[in-house]
């Protein structure tokens, strides 16, 4: 499984690449490749205001339909809009072209303590 060590993650099997004070998130080429053939992505809303575990989105595959989580408070600035035409960029590039939103975090103190890339190997490894 491709794990980069640049990100964060969590155990919902999403990532987090923070660059100041956004949150670009996606979900984790374990997660994909657990999904099988992504078919439809429900776009999150632009402007919406989240709170950390809220359901933000729905990823239906050939075997399920899995709930996306915020995994920090605040307001999505920026959706994939790519994912409305081409959901299977969540399979062929989860940490690039499948990334699903942008927050704009509400509150950088307050930030949880994420899995660094091995934390996360050992879990899904374990």
């Amino acid at each position: 499984m491709n794990v980069p060590e640049n990100l964060m993650y969590t155990s919902d099997h999403e990532w987090i690449l923070l660059e100041g004070n956004r949150a670009k998130i996606g979900i984790t080429d374990y997660a994909q490749d657990a999904l099988g053939d992504v078919v439809f992505v429900d776009v999150p809303t632009l402007g919406e205001n989240v709170t950390s575990g809220q359901t933000v989105t729905e990823v239906e595959s050939t075997k399920s339909v899995s709930d996306i989580y915020a995994p920090l408070a605040g307001t999505i600035i920026e959706i994939n809009q790519e994912l409305d035409e081409s959901p299977e960029l969540l399979n062929a590039d989860p940490y690039g072209d499948g990334w699903i939103f942008v927050l704009e975090i509400e509150d950088e103190s307050t930030l949880p303590d994420f899995m660094t890339a091995q934390q996360y190997r050992e879990l899904i490894e374990g």
